[in-house]
C-alpha cells in the first residue's frame, strides 16, 4: 500500500498556484465563445475562428518564448505570465462594462493568453523538476492530474450557473483573479532560485538556432520522439471531434444540453481515479509498462463514440466510453509527464516543453478545422469514426523500450 507522501512547503505553494488557476480556467470554460455569442451575436464561423486562431496564433507568438524562458529564473517568469493573463482577461469585462467590447479584442486577448499559457507551462515544468526530488516527480504530477480532473468536474457547472446569475463576463473576471492568486502563491514559495548560466561564446544572447532547439532535441531523442508524435496526434484527434460530437448529440440525436453536460462531466471522475492509481500501478508494474499499457488502452475508446444512438442507451454509451477514455488518460498523463521530465536535460526543459506545447496547439487548431470540413462532406458520425480508427494506430508510436536518461550526454554537448 502506497501512503500519502509529503513533498514540502514549497511544493504546497506551487500546487496551490496550479489548483487555483486550473479551477479558474475550468470555471470560465468556453467563456469567450459564450461572450461572442450572447454579447456580440457572433455566428458559428466567428466562434470557430476565435477558437482556432487563439490556439494557432498564440502558439506562433510563443515560439521565441521557450528559449527566452530557458535562460531566466523560472518563478519570476511564471509570475509575469500570470500577471499578463490577469491584465489581458480583465480588459474584456472592463470593455464590456463600458460598451466597447468587440470581436477583435476577444481575438487579441485569446492570442495573448494562449502565448502566456505556453510560456508559463514551460517555466513551470522546469521549476517543478528543480523543486521536487526525481523520485517524487510522479507523486507531484499525479496530484496535478487529479486537480485538473476535479476542476473539470466542478468548474463548468459552477461557471454556467454564475453566467446565469451574474452575466457572461463574470466567469472571465473569476478566471483573471485566479491568475492573480496563482502569482501570489508562486511568490510565497520563497527560497533562492539560481539564475541559469549559459556557456559558450554567445553568453546570454538569444541565438536564431535557439528557436528550433526544442524541436531538435525532441526529434533526435530515441524516447521523446515517438512520445511526441503519439501525444500530439491523440490529443489532436480527440479534441478535433469534440465540436462534431456536440453537433451530433445536440442536433441530430436531440439530447438536451443538461444531458450533454452530464455525459462529459460525470466521467471526469475517472480522471481523478486514474491519477490516484498511477503511482500504485508504477510501483507494482514499472513505469514503462504502465505508460505503454495505459497509452494503448486510451486509444481503444474514441471509436465507440461513432456508435451513439438517441435516448438513455445512447447517453449511457457516451458516459461509458468517456469514463474508460478519461480513466486511462488519468493513469497515462502523470506517468508520461514525469517520464518526459526525466528524459529531458535540465538545460533544455523550457525549450522542449514550449516546442511540445506549440506543436500540440497548432495541431489541435489545424485538425479541428480539417475535421470540420470532413464532417461537412461525410457527416459528423463518419468523421468521428475516421478519427477513432486513426487513433487506433497511435499506440505504435509509443516507445517499445525504457531508455535511461541522457542528461549527461546533453549537458556535455551544451558545453561544446
Amino acid at each position: 500500500m502506497v501512503g500519502r507522501k509529503r513533498l514540502g512547503r514549497q511544493f504546497g505553494w506551487l500546487w496551490a498556484a496550479y489548483a487555483v488557476s486550473t479551477f479558474g480556467t475550468w470555471l470560465a470554460f468556453d467563456a469567450f465563445a459564450l461572450v461572442a455569442i450572447l454579447v456580440l451575436h457572433a455566428g458559428p464561423t466567428q466562434v470557430s475562428v476565435l477558437a482556432a486562431a487563439g490556439l494557432a496564433v498564440g502558439a506562433a507568438v510563443a515560439v521565441p518564448l521557450g528559449p527566452w524562458v530557458e535562460f531566466r529564473r523560472k518563478r519570476p517568469v511564471m509570475i509575469a505570465m500570470d500577471v499578463t493573463r490577469f491584465v489581458a482577461l480583465m480588459s474584456v469585462p472592463a470593455a464590456y462594462a463600458l460598451g466597447l467590447l468587440g470581436f477583435v479584442q476577444l481575438l487579441v486577448v485569446s492570442v495573448v493568453v494562449g502565448a502566456a499559457d505556453i510560456a508559463f507551462n514551460a517555466a513551470s515544468g522546469a521549476n517543478l523538476k528543480a523543486l521536487v526530488r526525481p523520485e517524487d516527480l510522479l507523486v507531484a504530477n499525479g496530484r496535478f492530474e487529479s486537480t485538473t480532473w476535479t476542476a473539470t468536474v466542478l468548474g463548468p457547472p459552477v461557471g454556467t450557473a454564475a453566467i446565469g446569475l451574474f452575466g457572461p463576463a463574470m466567469t472571465i473576471v473569476a478566471n483573471a483573479v485566479s491568475y492573480l492568486l496563482s502569482a501570489a502563491a508562486i511568490r510565497a514559495i520563497g527560497g533562492s532560485e539560481p539564475r541559469p548560466v549559459r556557456t559558450g561564446t554567445h553568453g546570454a544572447r538569444l541565438r536564431p538556432g535557439d528557436l528550433l532547439e526544442g524541436w531538435r532535441y525532441i526529434l533526435t531523442h530515441p524516447t521523446l520522439r515517438p512520445l511526441f508524435f503519439n501525444t500530439v496526434l491523440v490529443n489532436g484527434l480527440i479534441l478535433a471531434t469534440s465540436p462534431l460530437l456536440a453537433v451530433l448529440m445536440l442536433g441530430d440525436l436531440g439530447f438536451a444540453p443538461w444531458q450533454y453536460g452530464l455525459a462529459f462531466g460525470l466521467p471526469c471522475v475517472g480522471g481523478i481515479i486514474g491519477s490516484r492509481l498511477s503511482r500504485r500501478l508504477v510501483a507494482r508494474f514499472g513505469r514503462h509498462k504502465v505508460m505503454l499499457t495505459a497509452g494503448t488502452l486510451r486509444a481503444c475508446w474514441p471509436l465507440g463514440l461513432a456508435l451513439i444512438r438517441p435516448g438513455v442507451v445512447g447517453l449511457v454509451l457516451v458516459m461509458a466510453v468517456e469514463l474508460g477514455l478519461i480513466t486511462c488518460m488519468g493513469v497515462f498523463n502523470p506517468v508520461f509527464v514525469t517520464y518526459r521530465l526525466d528524459q529531458t536535460a535540465t538545460d533544455r526543459i523550457a525549450r522542449t516543453l514550449s516546442a511540445w506545447s506549440v506543436t500540440s496547439k497548432v495541431t489541435i487548431a489545424a485538425m479541428t478545422g480539417l475535421w470540420g470540413l470532413l464532417a461537412g462532406i461525410t457527416g459528423p458520425r463518419t468523421a468521428i469514426a475516421i478519427a477513432g480508427l486513426l487513433i487506433l494506430i497511435t499506440p505504435l508510436l509509443l516507445p517499445r523500450r525504457d531508455h535511461a536518461p541522457h542528461h549527461g550526454r546533453d549537458l556535455d554537448r551544451s558545453k561544446m
